[in-house]
């Protein structure tokens, strides 16, 4: 079969596309612009991809090759829910779907037991950590992780494998398309204020997902947060229990956390031995752009709500308290006035804070822009005093290095994309290894 995957750079619809030619399908694809991924994808040997996403630029694939089914991401259709490649599609009669109607249909075709791992925070690392450690138990698996990891792509298909383990996000309600084996649910805070206009219907969307889920793992604030009954079906966790600071040696609590719930998880559905898990975890190399180093005291992260940005800061102190300098690329100007509360004390802990444009995608135009001068006046007063406007360009190049000349930690709160501080930084620093 034929798949043409749209928006195939992005971290949701680039793992498929990978995991389904490794399941043995025909793949092309297009995306808006160049990126980091894109290349990679070309690595993998995903070479009929075009940048533009016209009409003319489908039509010349379908006609190379018909094109069985044209699977789309959710920012594709919102964005421009009349784009050419939908136009074409239609007019010629081209199955066309999100991703999880494809997943879907893999799982079905290779017999796949499904561990999704869902929640507002910690999806990708949690993730992760389930692929790592069953691999270092020696238990074939299959997966999508939306983020680069250095043992394995971020999508496979394991031949002989009876369990995929995937990213399972909530963003325009993908999760429900699931029915998982079992389901891993990392933190609930209320988010995509543009899919769920209120708190109540964003929690409904977790306690559905979870009722069409086989068996959980959760944590006991998030079992309160939904106000769910007991169930002989549900692994609850205390964030207080002691074996996890004196067991687990990662860096930061959340990634501890994380680790935990992994453990727990593989133990309740593999019949693992904990004694076993632990060392192992301790040995989880980590995830692009989850505080990953760039160069020596500069680091790159996918934090963008306020849980996932406190929990970057508290890893970042846990290495230095005192010299912590916050570079802030909001994701979505949309998200910026949905936090703009939280933002007042969020980069308090910080020595300087430079923030820059925030980067734009699926954004309600009838907002103002809140351009890094707004942003600060955000801030609290404390923070305001020590924080800058700024741009991808020269100067903030310059002054980085003359943090790092002075032993600071630079922490790069950034989006991660196409013309995003994480990939600027990648192209001006030069990345460890």
């Amino acid at each position: 079969m034929h798949i043409f995957f749209s928006g195939i750079g992005g971290t949701g619809i680039g793992p498929l596309a990978l995991i389904a030619k490794q399941a043995g399908h025909t793949v092309s694809g297009s995306d808006k612009q160049e990126s980091a991924y894109i290349h990679y994808l070309q690595d993998q040997g995903i070479s009929n991809i075009h940048i533009g996403q016209t009409g003319d630029q489908i039509e010349e694939v379908n006609t190379a090759q018909r094109i069985d089914w044209f699977v789309y991401s959710s920012a594709v259709a919102i964005e421009q829910p009349d784009a050419p490649e939908f136009v074409f599609c239609r007019n010629q009669g081209i199955r066309m779907s999100l991703r999880d109607e494809l997943l879907n249909l893999i799982l079905q075709e290779k017999n796949l037991k499904l561990i999704a791992v869902a929640g507002t925070h910690g999806k990708t690392t949690t993730t992760a950590m389930f692929v790592w450690l069953l691999q270092q138990l020696n238990i074939p698996v299959s997966w999508s992780v939306g983020a680069k990891i250095p043992f394995g792509d971020m999508g496979h298909y394991e031949p002989g494998s009876q369990y995929f383990v995937y990213e399972a996000d909530e963003f325009a309600r993908n999760f429900l398309a699931f029915h998982p084996r079992l389901a891993t649910v990392a933190g609930i805070d209320y988010d995509h204020p543009d899919i769920y206009p209120t708190r109540e219907s964003y929690n409904a969307a977790f306690d559905e997902f979870l009722g069409q889920s086989e068996r959980a793992v959760m944590w006991q604030a998030d079992v309160d947060t939904l106000k769910l009954p007991p169930s002989q079906h549900r692994l609850v966790l205390d964030p207080n229990e002691p074996a996890i600071n004196k067991y687990l040696r990662l860096a930061g609590q959340v990634n501890r956390w994380d680790a935990w719930q992994v453990a727990q998880s593989v133990v309740l559905e593999f019949g693992a031995d904990i004694n076993h898990c632990i060392p192992l975890l301790n040995a989880f190399p980590g995830v692009s752009r989850r505080f990953e180093h760039i160069v020596e005291r500069l680091y790159t992260d996918y934090a963008h709500t306020p849980p996932k940005i406190r929990g970057a800061i508290q890893i970042a102190q846990e290495i230095d308290k005192e010299n912590l300098v916050i570079i802030y690329e909001g994701l979505h100007n949309t998200r910026q006035h949905f936090i703009k509360e939280e933002l007042k004390d969020l980069f308090d802990p910080a020595k300087e804070i430079y923030i820059v444009p925030s980067y734009l995608a699926r954004e309600d135009q009838s907002l103002e822009m809140l351009t890094p001068d707004k942003l600060r006046l955000l801030l609290s007063p404390a923070a305001q005093e020590k924080s800058h406007a700024a741009a991808l360009d020269s100067n903030l190049e310059h002054t980085i290095r003359q943090h790092l000349e002075k032993n600071d930690l630079v922490l790069c709160l950034t989006a991660g994309g196409g013309g995003s501080l994480d990939e600027w930084l990648r192209r001006t620093f030069k990345p460890l290894g």
